[in-house]
């Protein structure tokens, strides 16, 4: 590995900002006034300057002081120093205050967040919100992410995280393809065009009705990576999609999806919103968590579960 340089030995920032104010003022009595200092103060971090330098950087005069040449060549990168720094800074405050970054699963994002998320402005207009969509988990201390929406068991080590609903997984279709396929019972549904049929949750769902699910490989299909695609697949008539009810609500609500068959399964794993504990007082997180648990509370659903299967004898969660 090659050695890094040792970093520039810097003088002692306190000095620095008397030296900048000082220079600028061409007097201690005022660069005092305006640092919250006494002129005795003042004084003491020039000459600890002064040391650091070798050389005098003021010309002591009765009512006043003058920088001398060594003084002059410092006292413009000094002042440029300082005010690059105060304006990064001062960017920085203002974007943490006023931006709010958000890290959510890409399906999530598009089918719940981003059709809500339009109110959540309208009340904070103080905000500019920036959605996110990432399939890992995000890193709070290296990336740039005020709070995150994951899925899961909620159990992530050093963050708070609050449920905002379960899971629940069901056959979902247009109410065309459900009518002209005549489907009425779970059985039906080995006739039906499903949509990324190797999906675990076709599996599951066909065992929680009592019935062998399909073998793969019967006839030709679509195997489409996310729920979102298989939805999208699915209401252009194309076949039966497994997806999260709670995910497509206002397609439901609208008519454009129906359950193919009456009956969701109960996922083991919830959607949460998830932040940094130290970060749980900030105003924008705040804000926004209350508002999103609302969201959730009022977008719960009742869920059709048929009798004799599984879940209709399982204790409700």
């Amino acid at each position: 590995m090659p050695a890094h340089p040792p970093p520039p030995k810097l003088p002692p920032l306190a000095a620095v900002r008397v030296f900048e104010a000082a220079a600028r003022h061409q007097n201690f009595t005022r660069a005092a006034e305006e640092l919250g200092m006494t002129q005795a103060a003042v004084s003491y971090q020039i000459r600890l300057l002064e040391d650091r330098v070798g050389a005098a950087l003021f010309v002591r005069q009765p009512r006043q002081v003058v920088l001398t040449a060594i003084g002059q060549r410092l006292a413009g990168p000094v002042a440029k120093a300082l005010a690059d720094i105060g304006t990064v800074f001062r960017d920085l405050c203002e974007e943490n205050q006023t931006v709010l970054t958000i890290s959510a699963l890409q399906t999530m994002a598009i089918t719940w967040l981003s059709p809500r998320l339009a109110q959540f402005q309208i009340e904070n207009p103080q905000f500019e919100v920036r959605v996110g969509t990432s399939e890992h988990l995000v890193n709070f201390a290296t990336e740039s992410v005020d709070l995150a929406l994951r899925f899961g068991m909620g159990e992530w080590p050093g963050l708070v995280a609050e449920k905002l609903f379960a899971c629940h997984y069901a056959p979902l279709c247009t109410p065309e393809l459900r009518e002209r396929l005549q489907l009425r019972e779970p059985q039906d549904l080995l006739r039906a065009p499903l949509l990324s049929p190797t999906d675990d949750w076709w599996a599951n769902w066909f065992a929680d009705v009592g019935i062998v699910a399909p073998k793969p490989g019967g006839r030709a299909t679509m195997a489409l990576s996310m729920q979102a695609m298989n939805i999208q697949a699915a209401l252009r008539g194309h076949g039966v999609a497994m997806a999260a009810p709670e995910l497509f609500a206002y397609d439901i609500a609208a008519g454009r999806l129906v359950f193919a068959i009456e009956h969701a399964v109960r996922g083991e794993r919830s959607y949460w919103i998830v932040y940094p504990p130290e970060r749980q007082r900030e105003r924008k997180i705040r804000l926004f968590r209350d508002w999103i648990l609302a969201e959730a509370r009022a977008a719960s659903m009742k869920l059709p579960v048929l009798e004799g299967s599984r879940s209709a004898t399982a204790p409700a969660a």
